[in-house]
């Protein structure tokens, strides 16, 4: 039993959840600090499916990148609301109508982790992201709580540089 707990390493940091940044393209005026909460990239890989008489083996499909959320706290000034709004008015203007190209509203995005003195020790690039859903929440009389907003970014790569 004490053979086993030697195996872990003297000086194990852990990564730590709260220690993040996520880098807008700077294009978009989406301060490091609005964002509040993320989540690391998810990956799921389908099943293929190879029947033969009466039995199946599988291979690996397609994959896909999924979602992830972003929560950002809603300053006065600068304000997160302006700046996600003229982010959306690139994908779709609410006022003409009219859609924006991809190569105009789809951003690349960085997410790193830190290690306790603010060094990078995990850096993903979220490659041609772009928003689907941005939800600016709800407001109340009984509470004092910070403003915030919630959005989901769909990213076309994501790439863990290290």
């Amino acid at each position: 039993m004490a053979d086993l707990l030697m195996k872990m390493p003297i000086p194990y940091e852990p990564k730590r959840q709260n220690r993040f940044i996520l880098r807008f393209d700077s294009s978009l005026g989406i301060n490091e600090w609005f964002v509040e909460s993320t989540s690391r990239p998810h990956i799921t890989i389908g099943a293929t499916e190879i029947q033969f008489l009466n039995t199946s083996t599988f291979v690996a499909g397609r994959f896909n990148w999924q979602t992830i959320n972003v929560t950002f706290r809603d300053p006065i000034g600068p304000s997160a609301a302006q700046a996600l709004m003229e982010w959306v008015r690139l994908h779709a203007e609410s006022v003409t109508g009219r859609m924006g190209y991809a190569a105009g509203y789809k951003k690349n995005i960085d997410l790193e982790m830190l290690d306790p003195t603010g060094v990078v020790v995990e850096k993903w690039l979220l490659q041609d992201t772009f928003l689907t859903d941005v939800n600016f929440n709800a407001l109340g009389y009984s509470t004092d709580g910070l403003a915030t907003i919630t959005a989901t970014l769909r990213p076309d790569r994501c790439i863990l540089v290290y």
